[in-house]
């Protein structure tokens, strides 16, 4: 036991750069610490996984759960890079959580976090977006009035402040550029049909197909180059000549269904993505892609909790985000033989 005790004094000491002494005296509660000392050690105490003693346990850390599903999308890394220095600014440290394979699910997270007192959570493409998953975890933290954010279109019963890219402008700036090209038979490929983002997409699109007579053409695929290769071969089968994909990731699946098929994109199809992570521009060929706005959602999410933190109104309002389409060589005229 006296070991333990002294190897935290030292690991908290080192981590903060301060005197073990200083970290005893914020451990038992005596005073000549600064509060910025104090909520320095508390914080590292959370990091480091040490447990605080019983009188400091009320209090909530300067921690923040950022909680994704996982980082192999790259718009996730660069979402937790904003949101994380948006943080640090405000003085918070991110707990980054991914519902990798194997890794806890996000009830887990969300009761490891709460061990860790943490200040709030942001939660971005999680269970609060899939109309049939389990939310009892959301209902959980609205119970415990734990400053939350989610990313993007949510079920509608949880009440948290959200904000989130135009689904509908999307879909719409990216079919009018396809349109614009000669494209008439324009498909879509989306996630699972309990994903909320992928309702709003599907009904923006339904709008512009009633609108200009085309057919309608979409696929469901998992949110992954596999799940968009093995929807655009339907696609293809259909006779479509463009497609819209609600991923960068499953439009990239798309090229390769078309390659393999014998067709050059954007000769024979073009494609179109969403997300636009930096690495798009250096795809052969680079992606055409509707640009999220991660920098604006990414401030604005942190502004959003740290007002619920500091106790300020904050109104269970969706704050929409403009999207910006961003032209590549994915896209081009639509081949001549279907363009009538």
């Amino acid at each position: 036991m006296v070991q333990t005790s002294a190897r935290r004094l030292a690991d908290v000491a080192s981590k903060v750069g301060v005197s073990e002494a200083t970290v005893s005296r914020v451990l038992n509660g005596r005073t000549g610490v600064s509060d910025a000392t104090r909520d320095a050690v508390l914080t590292a105490l959370d990091v480091l996984g040490y447990e605080r003693p019983t009188q400091l346990r009320g209090e909530r850390a300067r921690l923040i759960g950022l909680v994704l599903p996982e980082l192999q999308n790259p718009i996730f890394p660069v979402l937790a890079e904003v949101v994380g220095a948006a943080l640090a600014q405000r003085g918070f440290t991110p707990v980054l959580c991914t519902r990798t394979t194997g890794s806890l699910s996000e009830a887990d997270y969300v009761s490891m976090l709460l061990g860790q007192h943490v200040s709030g959570m942001v939660f971005a493409g999680g269970q609060y977006a899939e109309a049939d998953a389990s939310h009892a975890h959301y209902e959980r933290l609205v119970r415990r009035r734990l400053p939350v954010v989610l990313f993007n279109a949510a079920v509608d019963h949880l009440g948290y402040p959200r904000v989130s890219t135009d689904d509908a402008a999307a879909v719409e700036e990216a079919y009018a550029h396809l349109a614009s090209l000669g494209h008439a038979r324009i498909g879509m490929v989306v996630g699972p049909p309990d994903h909320m983002p992928t309702r709003r997409k599907i009904a923006a699109y339904r709008t512009v197909v009633a609108r200009t007579g085309a057919p309608e053409l979409i696929e469901h695929a998992m949110f992954a180059v596999e799940g968009g290769q093995a929807a655009a071969v339907r696609m293809l089968r259909q006779g479509a000549t463009a497609l819209i994909c609600a991923s960068d990731l499953l439009a990239l699946g798309a090229i390769r269904a078309a390659r393999r098929s014998g067709l050059a994109v954007p000769d024979d199809v073009s494609v179109v993505g969403f997300d636009d992570s930096s690495l798009m521009n250096h795809t052969d060929p680079p992606l055409t892609t509707v640009r999220q706005p991660i920098e604006a959602l990414g401030r604005a999410a942190v502004t959003l909790l740290v007002n619920q933190i500091d106790g300020l109104s904050v109104p269970a309002d969706e704050l929409l985000f403009m999207p910006d389409l961003v032209v590549r060589g994915s896209t081009g005229p639509a081949p001549r033989a279907n363009n009538t």
